[in-house]
């Protein structure tokens, strides 16, 4: 996570004149020509030169990703300055025509910034310039997740996930925040799952054996109703081998697929046909976790701390596919379990060694559709329906 902080320090024109000067107060800011008694005389003709800013002095709740802006007119900047409650300068570029300064690095939230600056004329004469202006205070800073994490390797199913702390009222303010760069062209779109969640999916599957960029430039937006984003995200992450998951629960079989050619075949059972609730349920899923061991508990069944090894959960409505050697009798013939996918031991082992997070599970056949309260439903929308779930 990259946390905004205003710890810079100022450029100064190489090879600038070091002579104090004087200059124009149009935005609010103190200006006094270099060598001039307190009345403004005894330094001869008034100095051409004008310093401005931007934001103006005295400026109130100024957006901390506005730059802050010297300029002159009928001169060139020697020297610019700009620094938060007495820390350190920050960062900034002066134009090679010695024109403009401007700060390059974002400010912090509820700082008060003082800048000065001096400048030489078209007359040879110096001129400098002081003032202040404050950024905004935010009622409330939200901190945002993103998930996959930096250096991950995933399925080809896996969803980009943006949560935030709080909800977000301004949704459209935090798409223009996101980008999603890969080594192929990809489409893709956002959609929100919720207030306070929005993913990212391709159209299709991603490609194979490619890197992706995320960047969640989120410091300073204005997430509406007074919140602003904390901080900016970022994450690098890979998608791995293409490699699918298919069940057609009627069939007893499931498959694996890498690159869509078919390279295992597992007997299983699958959720009891005759109690739909009981069904597993249709729709693309992916592999959300792998546990060696998990313990399964189901008070509405009659079972508790039942240990299965070798467990890859698919959905949080409690679909794993998972070791059940207890079940041998029936899988590969019958379909009798709670929901889950029940394998042989060693078909169990041999499948978990080779999946990833994020590798797509595609159930059809039974009669109980996918359950839209999982997690990661990213995939059982259609295209089109996920488009609308972008920021109107």
């Amino acid at each position: 996570m990259i946390e905004r902080r205003t710890v810079f320090k100022a450029a100064l024109a190489a090879g600038a004149a070091l002579v104090a000067a004087a200059c124009s107060s149009e935005t609010g800011g103190t200006a006094k020509p270099t060598g001039a008694n307190s009345d403004g005389e005894g330094g001869g003709a008034q100095p051409v030169a004008k310093i401005t800013a931007e934001p103006a002095a005295d400026a109130k709740d100024v957006p901390v990703l506005k730059p802050a802006v010297l300029k002159v007119a009928d001169g060139k900047l020697t020297e610019c300055k700009l620094s938060a409650d007495g820390g350190k300068d920050v960062k900034g570029d002066l134009a090679p025509d010695g024109l403009t300064w401007t700060s390059s690095e974002p400010l912090g939230y509820g700082k008060t910034y003082t800048y000065s600056a001096k400048a030489t004329g078209s007359d040879g004469k110096p001129v400098e310039f002081t003032g202040k202006f404050t950024t905004i205070n935010p009622a409330k800073q939200v901190r945002a997740t993103l998930n996959p994490a930096d250096n991950q390797t995933v399925g080809v199913a896996m969803p980009i996930s943006v949560k935030f702390a709080s909800p977000v009222k301004d949704r459209k303010a935090v798409e223009k925040a996101l980008s999603v760069k890969t080594d192929k062209e990809v489409e893709g779109a956002w959609g929100w799952l919720s207030d306070s969640q929005v993913d990212y999916r391709p159209k299709e599957y991603w490609p194979q054996n490619i890197t992706v960029n995320v960047e969640a430039k989120l410091y300073g937006v204005d997430l509406g109703g007074g919140a602003y984003g904390k901080a900016d995200v970022t994450t690098k992450f890979k998608i791995g081998r293409n490699q699918v998951v298919k069940v057609n629960t009627p069939d007893h079989q499931m498959r694996v697929y890498r690159g869509g050619s078919q390279v295992k075949s597992y007997p299983c059972a699958n959720g009891l046909d005759a109690e739909v609730d009981r069904n597993t349920p249709n729709g693309t899923y992916i592999i959300m976790s792998k546990e060696p061991s998990a313990i399964f508990d189901n008070a509405r069944y009659g079972y508790t701390n039942v240990n299965k090894k070798w467990a890859c959960r698919f959905s949080n409505h409690g679909e794993f596919i998972h070791e059940n050697q207890d079940n041998a009798a029936n899988i590969g013939k019958n379909n009798n379990s709670h929901g889950c996918v029940n394998l042989l031991e060693a078909d169990a082992k041999d499948y978990f060694d080779s999946a990833l997070v994020g590798d797509p599970v595609e159930i059809t056949g039974s009669k109980l559709g996918p359950p839209m309260n999982s997690d990661v439903k990213d995939w059982n929308f259609s295209w089109s329906a996920w488009q609308g779930l972008g920021a109107k």
